[in-house]
């Protein structure tokens, strides 16, 4: 073993060891801003020393639980391209949720254990090749958000950590179920929880039709409720208004991917007949998300709850992804992933500086800012227009590839998908001209702008690799492209 089949282990335990030594009272946001750098460089000499072979690498394996004839646990972790891509985001996003995070915060030490635990639990769901282990590190970040949201949120926190904790404990369960029929359902000779393994049985002996058409709508389900897909998408924007920065930028940002790369690392490598079954059933819920969703979207007074509900909407463009089954839609959808979180951690940091230069986030209420903070503006703008789909900044880039692998397999409902980016574009720039523009009120009279860039640095991260992305996506297509051989070879 090298010692870069460590630095997996490395990333996963040093938050961990982090949040002990801020227990023990070691400084709270100088030791979490140092953990969380140190793994961004741990993650990019991953991705710098990343082969392009398919398959897993920096692969380390420790025993855990073994019983005959029923199951083995083992703590193992790796490296593909689609988990350094998940990886890429959550270390970026980890680094600028701490930045930004309050300096005089109450219960300070409690405040970034949780935003630790966090990072921690999302690392360690994407670098798990259990099944067991990917789902207790998902489980493990939870908690900390719902403290967050419980603890230093804002006006209505209780409801919404409430609301948040019942449907995303009811998704876990769902889930969880799903994860064990996936389990029994394997060749008894092959039966493994380990995802290499996985690939080799199913490989051999895959599903039958009657245990795809059971098992498909239990993982739907599970990681739909995760990824807030309609029905069962109510918690997100409730929660994300009344959320920390740092939780909201987060939760919105990285966990909620949880699901999708879940998603892809089961359904569609190995339920295809299944999800042939239920694909109008599909394709129904995610024209709700973008069309439905945009629609009240535009509705919305408030823009903490604009941005909540628009996070919504665009979870329905990276399910069309999921649903082409080819790799241009599929690969459309990880570059859309990566971007959306991203995007949604910039516009939710900096809807809480707005929060909090304003005391407000009723857009009736706010209006010249771009004259009062122009600095502060520019980066918000930015990101309204990532999150419209503008070209040159990464959703544009996910978007189109989605929208070219779809339309090879669904036509119509690609073609109702993109009026989602008409909707997009209204209520994503009537936002910003009540924002920005038109007459200073009362709550923008007094706001002053970024000092520089080292107030701004964690929101310029955030902008730099959306624009990396937008201008040359080829390397974080490039960077996925072994991993969708093996999930989706067409």
């Amino acid at each position: 073993m090298t010692s870069l089949n460590l630095l997996p282990l490395f990333l996963v335990l040093l938050p961990v060891l982090a949040s002990l030594a801020i227990a023990l009272g070691a400084p709270a946001r100088k030791t979490a801003l140092v953990t969380v750098l140190a793994n961004l460089g741990a993650v990019l000499v991953l991705a710098l020393s990343m082969p392009s072979t398919p398959g897993y690498h920096f692969v380390s394996s420790f025993p855990c639980i073994a019983l005959p004839s029923f199951f083995e646990i083992n703590f193992t972790l790796g490296v593909d391209g689609l988990s350094l891509a998940m990886l890429i985001l959550t270390s970026v996003v980890s680094v600028a949720a701490v930045a930004v995070s309050p300096k005089n915060v109450r219960r300070e030490a409690e405040f970034y254990i949780c935003v630790l635990m966090i990072s921690c639990g999302a690392l360690g769901a994407f670098l798990s090749l259990d099944l067991f282990f990917l789902y207790v590190f998902h489980e493990v970040a939870l908690i900390p958000t719902f403290l967050l949201i419980g603890i230093w949120g804002g006006l209505d926190r209780r409801y919404a950590a409430t609301q948040m904790t019942i449907y995303l404990a009811a998704g876990s369960l769902v889930l969880l179920a799903g994860l064990m029929a996936f389990y029994f359902a394997m060749p008894e000779a092959g039966r493994s929880l380990d995802l290499r393994q996985i690939s080799i049985t199913l490989a051999d002996d895959p599903f039958s039709a009657g245990d795809q058409k059971i098992i498909y709508p239990l993982l739907l389900a599970g990681f739909g409720i995760l990824i807030s897909l309609v029905p069962f998408h109510s918690w997100a924007p409730a929660g994300y208004a009344s959320a920390p920065a740092p939780a909201a930028m987060l939760h919105a940002g990285v966990l909620k991917k949880f699901g999708l790369y879940g998603l892809l690392r089961l359904w569609v490598p190995y339920l295809p007949e299944g999800a042939e079954m239920w694909v109008n059933v599909l394709l129904v819920l995610l024209l709700a998300n973008v069309l439905y969703i945009g629609l009240v979207t535009m509705a919305q007074k408030e823009l903490n709850l604009m941005l909540g509900f628009s996070s919504v909407m665009h979870m329905g463009y990276i399910f069309l992804g999921l649903a082409s089954g080819n790799s241009i839609g599929l690969s459309g959808a990880v570059v859309l992933m990566v971007s959306h979180g991203l995007t949604a951690a910039l516009l939710f940091g900096l809807a809480s500086v707005i929060r909090e230069k304003t005391g407000t986030s009723t857009l009736a209420d706010l209006g010249g800012l771009a004259t009062k903070a122009p600095f502060l503006s520019f980066l918000f703008i930015i990101g309204a227009l990532a999150s419209m789909g503008t070209p040159g900044l990464g959703n544009f880039a996910g978007e189109l590839l989605i929208f070219f692998g779809a339309w090879k397999s669904y036509p119509e409902a690609t073609f109702l998908a993109v009026w989602g980016i008409v909707i997009s574009a209204i209520y994503t720039l009537r936002a910003v001209r009540s924002t920005f523009y038109g007459e200073t009120r009362a709550a923008t009279e007094q706001v002053q702008d970024f000092k520089g860039v080292i107030d701004a640095w964690p929101y310029l991260l955030l902008v730099a690799l959306l624009l990396a992305i937008g201008l040359q996506p080829q390397w974080l297509i490039k960077m996925i492209e072994p991993a969708m051989q093996l999930i989706a070879p067409l």
